[in-house]
């Protein structure tokens, strides 16, 4: 028997910072490792515990092999079908609903982020090649984020990560990258070791703030009065820098006048600082130049998110820490995704048939399914996304479900989406498809070529939707579209324009091959400062905030939100061996936590008569949940952290929008960290 190795190149394409790229190790047709890529400029050849664990994911007992159906929804009587009979039953049922309606609004396709890759735009591209249909549009993520670099800086773009080697402070505010991010530590540490001061903002003591020089532990939702109080600080003591604020920013007048009339007071009250933290945190910001932000998405995952994100623009803008090496503030970008989309372009033939999309919120699709009526949604398809533990208002979405005629599921496990299912397909892994994955955070591009066949039965997101036009076109000529004779590699060659090759410095992505690229973009974020705003500078002040009914400052106080009924904020934080529901099934991560458990100060667990590791009731208006209750001197005492999330908490989740989010994204974010609750120890 052969026992050398074939090499490929993979990335992994999970909703992540770091976007990992791999090297699968195959022998007779068998994947036997995974290893990371030392050829990317990133990651460096390193994988997280996820990635190492692949192995498992790609032969886990429970993957999925053949197409399912299930007969009653929710019954559990499953049959195995063929692909033929799947994708005959499909399209008849498309046939059928435009026969019914004369269009295709009936049907509709929700997706995230399960998988990042371009080719997985497939299933998008399949429905624009119908005409117009309903879409999950939005974003549960960054959207208030997003739209907060937007009015301030007017596109999203991130240092290169080895720019934090200029820096001589580093802000970690709201990010935890010892659990998100463990490829950013060597680049943090060795900034470290040359001398920068690393200062976590966080309102949890996390492995990262016990990493740093300085913690400062705020009030969850208060990273704006924080902000605020560190501006006015500035402002007071003349500690800003003048001549950046002149020849780069817009609306300092404005803001110098909001922040003479803003209460000190105040801002320390609601985020929990004292005087003399502010005054430190002013001077070093100041003093200790250039500073380096890094801001999670955690933070704008409150009502008040987008604010808080300006509000931390602000500060990095009046010190003059923009567009200098070491310096600026960083949250996400998209300057590396410079596909050129066909893949989405697909449009009928037919004249008659309208396009586009008829939108139904991402982070309100129980509502949105009922709401929608002429005509109301029969078809939905979900793929990359494990619609039932990350939605809002869970029971009243599964009754919006059961008006539903047909529910597709495409997955590699059947999740708890995937048992709310009429049919489930099962879909193939990144060993078993190209594909090509750029990152939201660092500038790297790598390829993703096959290693092994299809496991079993399964097919790509591109395969099923080529299979499904060319079934649709069998009915009627032109009926959909999408193309069914271009093959893997002719998607990917319509994806690279001139513009982008020349962005990698290649002839031709299949140079990806023999390793990632960076993008050539600059290191350092804005260092033209040349921003893309109406005034060309940083806005302090936007006007097109104002014109959206938001604050045109991006500075503001808190508006208080607790009730004495509901007085704990419950903060959901994600952890490093899984992401989301994903790899949530591997036997090395359940080893490792067994179980949910929500996490208290002593000093609240004593006031409330909670023992360590007993059970409690979690409760608020929207439901009840029995869990698991430990000690943690690391968070503030009226503040409580699950770890893991667990799809369970999502009975106490309603929708609650953010501030921002509707202008990159098309809908505002769901203020998921503003989850209100109360506690009581079980007799």
């Amino acid at each position: 028997m052969d026992k050398t190795y074939t090499i490929t190149r993979h990335i992994c394409p999970r909703n992540c910072y770091s976007s990992c790229s791999m090297l699968g190790y195959t022998v007779n047709g068998r994947l036997t490792k995974v290893s990371g890529d030392p050829k990317h400029g990133y990651t460096n050849g390193l994988l997280c515990a996820k990635g190492y664990n692949y192995l498992q994911h790609v032969y886990h007992p429970d993957r999925l092999k053949y197409p399912m159906r299930q007969v009653p929804r929710g019954s559990g009587n499953w049959q195995r079908i063929s692909w033929t009979q799947a994708i005959d039953l499909i399209a008849e049922k498309i046939i059928e609903l435009y026969q019914h309606y004369d269009s295709h609004l009936s049907l509709a396709l929700n997706k995230y982020s399960g998988n990042m890759g371009i080719l997985h735009h497939a299933m998008e591209g399949f429905f624009n090649g119908l005409g117009k249909t309903s879409r999950a549009i939005g974003n549960p993520c960054w959207a208030p984020g997003m739209d907060a670099l937007y009015y301030d800086f007017g596109e999203h773009h991130t240092s290169d990560m080895v720019d934090i080697r200029h820096a001589k402070t580093i802000i970690l505010w709201g990010i935890n990258p010892v659990w998100t991010s463990i490829h950013s530590m060597p680049y943090i540490l060795g900034a470290k070791q040359r001398g920068a001061k690393v200062i976590t903002i966080d309102p949890v003591y996390t492995e990262t703030a016990k990493k740093s020089d300085t913690y400062i532990q705020i009030k969850p939702r208060s990273d704006g009065a924080l902000a605020l109080a560190i501006a006015k600080y500035i402002f007071e003591h003349d500690l800003y820098d003048a001549d950046f604020i002149s020849r780069h920013t817009h609306g300092w007048t404005e803001l110098t006048e909001y922040l003479r009339h803003s209460s000190m007071e105040e801002a320390l009250k609601q985020c929990g600082q004292t005087i003399e933290a502010i005054q430190y945190l002013a001077e070093v910001l100041s003093k200790n130049k250039p500073a380096y932000f890094w801001v999670g998405f955690g933070m704008q995952r409150h009502q008040n998110g987008g604010q808080n994100i300006r509000a931390i623009n602000a500060l990095a803008a009046i010190t003059g820490n923009l567009g200098r090496k070491g310096s600026g503030v960083q949250f996400g970008q998209r300057a590396t995704w410079k596909f050129s989309y066909n893949i989405l372009k697909a449009e009928p033939k037919d004249k008659k048939r309208s396009t586009g999309v008829r939108p139904l919120d991402f982070n309100d699709f129980a509502n949105e399914l009922q709401k929608q009526q002429n005509p109301p949604v029969k078809l939905l398809w979900i793929t990359s996304r494990n619609l039932l533990t990350q939605s809002g208002n869970i029971e009243q979405l599964k009754q919006s479900l059961q008006e539903l005629e047909l529910i597709v599921t495409l997955d590699h496990f059947l999740t708890e989406t995937a048992t709310f299912s009429d049919l489930v397909l099962p879909a193939t892994t990144q060993f078993e498809e190209w594909d090509v994955v750029a990152s939201y955070w660092h500038h790297w591009i790598s390829i993703n070529q096959p290693a092994i066949s299809p496991y079993y039965e399964s097919k790509s997101e591109l395969e099923i939707a080529r299979m499904l036009s060319k079934r649709l076109n069998e009915y009627e000529q032109n009926f959909s579209a999408f193309p069914t004779d271009l093959t893997d590699e002719e998607f990917i060659d319509q994806e690279f324009t001139d513009e982008f090759y020349q962005a990698l410095q290649i002839q031709n992505w299949r140079e990806l091959l023999n390793g990632p690229r960076r993008v050539n973009l600059p290191k350092t974020a804005w260092e033209s400062l040349d921003f893309k705003t109406p005034s060309g500078k940083m806005e302090l002040f936007s006007t097109r905030a104002e014109n959206e009914q938001l604050s045109p400052f991006g500075m503001a106080l808190l508006n208080e939100q607790k009730t004495s009924k509901y007085p704990y904020l419950l903060l959901l934080n994600h952890e490093p061996f899984r992401i989301n529901s994903q790899f949530q099934n591997l036997n090395s991560y359940k080893q490792i936590n067994p179980e949910p458990c929500i996490y208290l100060h002593p000093a609240l667990a004593m006031e409330k008569g909670i023992q360590s590791n007993s059970l409690i009731k979690l409760f608020n208006s929207h439901g009840q949940v029995t869990i698991r209750a430990k000690y943690s001197e690391d968070v503030e005492n009226h503040t409580l952290v699950i770890h893991p999330n667990h799809p369970l908490i999502n009975q106490l989740i309603d929708f609650i929008p953010t501030d921002m989010g509707k202008m990159v994204t098309g809908g505002n974010g769901n203020a998921l960290n503003d989850l209100y609750v109360n506690i009581e120890k079980l007799t």
